[in-house]
């Protein structure tokens, strides 16, 4: 365990604790969202995490990213990309928990939430390829050949090897949609797909083009769009083809990233690769937004867990440094700004956990309220709010939290990403304006769900009426003020889930820290009892 040190009043990392059993706001959403049953799974798995070897790999994976080799053959040139050991035991700890697929099968989505969760406080990048293999499966499973997939897919077992899939014991799937000329503007891709020939009744496909960002290169199948006969199309592009020969995706470079340094990302040319169509031809944005509500869902849910492994260090050190004769914990302004980011991290936690719950109900036409409308505006607004937090988090520990030795530069480099992959800022709320816009019926219903809940409290009734008038504004109007809808939106939402879920003293403070007048400024507000907020929010 850790110790403190006393005679230099620096404070020893903290390791070998329970990630799961610090958490009590994460077992209390357990409970109310129907997951009790999964909370032995989790507390292993928070011990797991927390442990110094663990704690170790997440270092390692990230110290020696992943590397490029060329290799030149006779006929042709191979890419090699090598990976640390770390970063295999990080994949094939979340494998054999099934955070990679169980959820279709068994339904239990707030259970897969929470140990993803768990996963993200301790390393980030390993996240990536996991969310795109489970998103991958709505997209996937109405194709007659997935039946192909299922024994890989399904299995518990992470496979490294590089190999065609028929000897391999499991798999995973990446995305392939960006390309330099378009970003987020996928409708703009260049690549071509033609038609080649049959296979299991299906008409394939080879595919020439350039994609930007490829992620996961190693992934043994990826979803690509192509323009087929004019229209864009989605297409699912195993690594190595059925004849046994590597596919003609070759990879270029390794994007040499801020953050998420243990995970690769690639820029790949496709010459002749061949491909099985998903979905219906010229649908292939259709088809990737089977897809999206779950990437979007796990992007909030690492932002939420590198906000809550920020907090748990910045409320760990503070309980330990002592300044000007006072534990920082003690010091008054000190007290104002960790209740802040604590409240701010179990806001987050709620709204991720409701939102998983969501997945499970979402023949519930709340739910797909929620999926719909609140999964883009939680997006934009937990994953920003994260960047600045995490931030915070490291002034708490002063200059030593602005040092490599330390988890914090790693926490605040990988924060930005979130915001940034699978649809920025700006595209996230335009999603929210357009998602009200067409979905009236799912609009009211949410709308109407936020009235009642709010209706306890008169600074929720108020900013419910003040977006309800906001809405009414035209489309041109709205959307210059698109983040000002959504911000107030998602505050929304976090204060009824706090109200319905949360302690009261919990709601009270998170309510009116966000809704009462005054700067958004970490620890502008003053708590009445920062005491009880503090002694919640990690227990060691």
């Amino acid at each position: 365990m850790w110790h403190e040190q006393i005679s230099d009043n620096q404070v020893t990392g903290l390791c070998n604790y329970n990630i799961f059993d610090s958490d009590p706001a994460l077992k209390e959403a357990l409970r109310s969202l129907g997951a009790s049953w999964a909370l032995e799974d989790c507390q292993e798995y928070g011990a797991l995490m927390g442990s110094a070897p663990l704690l170790q790999h997440a270092v390692n994976a990230n110290k020696h990213p992943p590397q490029l080799r060329m290799l030149k053959q006779a006929d042709h040139q191979t890419a090699i990309i090598s990976f640390h050991d770390s970063w295999h035991e990080l994949l094939r700890n979340l494998f054999q928990q099934g955070v990679h697929a169980d959820a279709w099968q068994s339904n239990a989505h707030v259970r897969r939430a929470a140990l993803f969760y768990l996963h993200g406080q301790t390393e980030a990048g390993s996240l990536c390829p996991v969310t795109m293999t489970f998103a991958s499966i709505p997209a996937l499973k109405y194709e007659s050949w997935f039946e192909m997939l299922v024994p890989h897919l399904y299995s518990r077992e992470y496979d490294a090897s590089d190999q065609p899939l028929e000897g391999k014991k499991g798999m995973m799937i990446g995305m392939g949609m960006t390309e330099k000329q378009g970003g987020s503007d996928v409708r703009a891709n260049t690549t071509i797909a033609e038609p080649s020939g049959q296979f299991a009744h299906t008409q394939t496909y080879r595919l020439n083009g350039h994609k930007w960002f490829f992620s996961s290169p190693l992934s043994d199948a990826h979803l690509v769009l192509a323009q087929s006969k004019g229209e864009l199309s989605c297409f699912y592009v195993p690594r190595w083809c059925p004849d046994g020969q590597l596919n003609g995706v070759q990879i270029q470079a390794l994007k040499d990233k801020m953050g998420n340094r243990s995970n690769a990302s690639a820029e790949v040319l496709l010459q002749n690769a061949w491909a099985l169509p998903v979905g219906e031809p010229g649908r292939g944005i259709q088809a990737i937004i089977k897809m999206v509500a779950q990437t979007r869902l796990d992007c909030v849910l690492g932002s939420a867990a590198l906000l809550r492994q920020a907090v748990v260090q910045a409320v760990y050190h503070a309980r330990h440094r002592r300044v000007f004769g006072k534990r920082l914990v003690e010091q008054p302004l000190m007290q104002m700004v960790l209740c802040d980011l604590v409240l701010e991290s179990e806001a987050a936690m709620w709204l991720s956990m409701v939102l998983a719950h969501a997945m499970e109900n979402r023949h519930s036409d709340l739910s797909r309220a929620y999926a719909r409308i609140v999964t883009p505006a939680a997006k934009f607004w937990v994953c920003k709010r994260a960047v600045e937090t995490v931030a915070e988090c490291m002034e708490v520990w002063g200059g030593n939290g602005y040092v490599e030795d330390g988890p914090m530069p790693r926490l605040l480099r990988e924060a930005p990403v979130n915001s940034i992959w699978e649809g920025s800022g700006n595209v996230m709320c335009l999603d929210v304006l357009r998602a009200l816009r067409n979905e009236p019926e799912l609009t009211e219903i949410l709308l109407g769900n936020l009235s009642a809940e709010a209706g306890m409290h008169a600074l929720l009734s108020q900013a419910i009426n003040t977006l309800k008038m906001r809405l009414r504004h035209d489309a041109y109007e709205l959307e210059y003020g698109a983040r000002q809808v959504v911000q107030e939106l998602i505050l929304l939402a976090q204060a009824t889930l706090m109200c319905h879920y949360a302690p009261s003293y919990v709601a009270d403070a998170f309510i009116q820290s966000r809704f009462s007048p005054g700067g958004r400024i970490v620890g502008a507000y003053v708590y009445a009892d920062p005491q009880e907020i503090l002694k919640r929010a990690v227990v060691f």
